[in-house]
């Protein structure tokens, strides 16, 4: 089976400077270029973008709600074998145990329900 850790990064809110890089779009695609470049340098993996809510102070006793965007990666964790989730065996499926079946020994019987039920017609005749 597969094993991963994932790392979660805020991702950039502007543009850094850059010699040659003209300001605006261009300027923030190569910070974020840069960003993934030296991730993916580490082995990670880019997964997606999310933008999950938080919630932050404001004031001294109040509270509002942000939303932050954050870039999830990921890369395969090593196995205690030394080999990588890529490449390790493939598990071993086990069926699993029926279930047992339940010890009916200490319940006693319920009575019938149908019309011809001695207890209905005392029911109904009252």
């Amino acid at each position: 089976m597969q094993r991963y850790e994932y790392k979660v990064v805020p991702a950039p809110e502007k543009g850094l400077k850059t010699k040659g890089v003209k300001p605006g779009a261009p300027r923030f695609a190569h910070t974020l270029e840069n960003l993934m470049n030296g991730l993916g340098a580490e082995g990670w993996e880019y997964i997606r973008a999310d933008t999950l809510p938080c919630t932050e102070r404001a004031g001294l006793t109040g509270s509002q709600t942000i939303y932050r965007n954050v870039l999830i990666f990921r890369r395969g964790l090593e196995s205690d074998t030394g080999e990588t989730a890529e490449t390790a065996p493939d598990p071993i499926l086990i069926e699993a145990m029926p279930d047992p079946e339940p010890d009916h020994a200490g319940e006693t019987a319920e009575p019938d329900a149908t019309p011809d039920s001695p207890r209905e017609d005392s029911i109904a005749a009252q």
